[in-house]
């Protein structure tokens, strides 16, 4: 379900599940799937859509209780990658031997079958986007039109324990009084949003993903469908279908990968790599991570989590994804450079984790696939090259106001001071109601001093995997040219925490926000 959220004119499971009077049975959430949050996009549409056409059954627990108390003869659900989902879908395997289930697990939540490119290629996973591109084929078309109707399932199944569709309330919707996410859940939603934006032709012929606005908030420079694809709301073959389609009908338009055929094809790339390779989600034990000596530092981590660095360009998209659940990719690399190889130089499986708690697009394969790219960790190799936390946004916004929306206490201040308010005269700061300090953090390291020991420390660790060869140093080298590096950091005496204020003392750490209502709503309801 967590891939699937979508109506049977596109799901392929429900032409297997609808035949021969069978029943949809939908558990309401798989606690693999990671916790609810009031964030994330809501699949209680497509559900009622279902539900609406036949019969929707949902059950909380796993499939095993339901295959004895319903007699189940055929299950069917979608091909998942993810670990978790490998392991759920062995065990469901497993079952099937034992109870002489018939059994349908097909892909469609990709435009190809990753385990097939995978064997295209040698049995190994194309680890670049040109190796991965020559393994492809022409897709599978989207599925047809849904069913009018789902034949009633048997009376048997009427006196089931099923929970019912969670209410908005249910998953700490109520009461809210602040800025929320854009993202309406269920595919009428998506498929709204799908239809629009390929009505702009001109726009998605000309899309080139490099040339996007990060800080276009209004209209946001991108399409932002990726929350439907994740959760299988809007199918990424009928996107694919109805892109190609707009394509002829242009004189010309972009290529991948840069273009928007690119970027579904970039999504299958990390797919597959995820699939076929062990530990891909951590840097231990990941053939194709390179090993890095990364600080675990959680005051310089709950800083740049919470928007508190001090930099207004990188603290604004930290709030945006905190109050939407998304933000623009450029504005995800860019935050995610600071984080790991460009300033603080912390573990990027620590930025993972915080993006998979927050985005509501948020995707095994592609946050941890983005998050190796953007700390040089794999498929890229200039670390050297960085996303400037001063200067990246300011050709894009210089008036900052994608800044003052969502950092107000910057509102006042001026356009030559709203990328680095610290520079702004004691005069200026006062005029603008913001003392640097007290109402918005000095920042947290001097970019400068910050960026030459991250260039410094990368060198070294990129020079021991090169004399690795082809294997991967050990973790008792790893930890070698930490103990050194550390000793080195510890002999240059610069503000590589936080910057001091006047009187010679730290900022004060913000104080931790009490929980809001819907946050309370929700802790409720998950103890249930």
């Amino acid at each position: 379900m967590c891939h699937d959220a979508r109506s049977p004119a596109f799901n392929p499971m429900v032409g297997h599940d609808a035949r021969d009077g069978a029943q949809c049975g939908l558990p309401s959430h798989d606690t693999g799937c990671g916790d609810f949050y009031p964030i994330r996009i809501s699949p209680a549409p497509s559900f009622r859509f279902v539900d609406k056409i036949g019969k929707l059954f949902l059950r909380e627990s796993v499939v095993a209780p339901g295959t004895v108390e319903w007699s189940i003869k055929r299950l069917c659900f979608e091909h998942d990658t993810e670990p978790y989902a490998q392991d759920r879908d062995k065990r469901i395997k497993e079952i099937r031997e034992k109870r002489g289930i018939e059994l349908h697990s097909l892909v469609s939540h990709t435009l190809f079958n990753p385990a097939e490119t995978i064997l295209k290629n040698g049995g190994k996973p194309p680890l670049t986007y040109q190796a991965f591109c020559r393994t492809l084929r022409k897709p599978p078309k989207p599925v047809g039109d849904a069913p009018a109707a789902i034949p009633e399932p048997s009376k048997d199944l009427m006196d089931v324990d099923v929970v019912p569709i969670p209410s908005l309330q249910d998953l700490g919707y109520a009461d809210l009084n602040e800025e929320f996410t854009p993202f309406g859940g269920g595919e009428t939603e998506g498929l709204r949003r799908l239809d629009k934006m390929l009505a702009d032709k001109k726009w998605v012929a000309e899309f080139e993903k490099p040339k996007g606005n990060p800080t276009a908030f209004i209209k946001p420079a991108t399409t932002c469908l990726s929350p439907y694809l994740k959760f299988g709301c809007v199918s990424v073959r009928l996107f694919y279908a109805r892109l190609l389609t707009v394509y002829s009908e242009m004189k010309k338009h972009s290529h991948p990968p840069v273009s928007l055929e690119g970027q579904l094809l970039w999504r299958e790339f990390f797919y597959t790599v995820g699939y076929g390779t062990i530990n891909y989600d951590r840097m231990v034990g990941n053939p194709i991570c390179r090993q890095i000596p990364w600080k675990d530092d959680e005051v310089l981590l709950s800083r740049w989590r919470d928007g508190q660095t001090g930099f207004p360009w990188i603290d604004a998209a930290m709030i945006q994804l905190r109050k939407w659940g998304w933000m623009h990719h450029l504005a995800r690399h860019a935050v995610a450079c600071f984080l790991t190889r460009g300033d603080l130089f912390v573990y990027w499986e620590k930025g993972r984790d915080v993006f998979d708690r927050l985005l509501v697009d948020s995707d095994w394969a592609i946050n941890n696939g983005n998050w190796m790219w953007l700390s040089a960790s794999a498929f890229f190799a200039q670390y050297h090259r960085i996303y400037s936390p001063i200067t990246f946004a300011k050709k894009h916004d210089p008036e900052g106001n994608y800044i003052k929306h969502f950092i107000p206490v910057l509102k006042d201040m001026p356009k030559a001071y709203i990328y680095e308010p610290w520079t702004a005269p004691l005069s200026v700061q006062k005029a603008a109601n913001c003392i640097i300090g007290k109402d918005y953090p000095k920042p947290v390291v001097d970019h400068a001093i910050a960026n030459k020991k991250c260039r410094d420390r990368m060198g070294a660790a990129f020079a021991l995997n090169k004399a690795a060869g082809s294997g991967q140093p050990t973790q008792e080298q790893v930890n070698a040219l930490n103990e050194k590096l550390t000793a080195k950091l510890d002999e240059d005496s610069d503000a590589s925490i936080a910057a001091e204020s006047s009187d010679g003392e730290p900022p004060p750490s913000p104080k931790p926000k009490p929980k809001s209502k819907r946050q309370r709503t929700l802790t409720e309801y998950k103890k249930k």
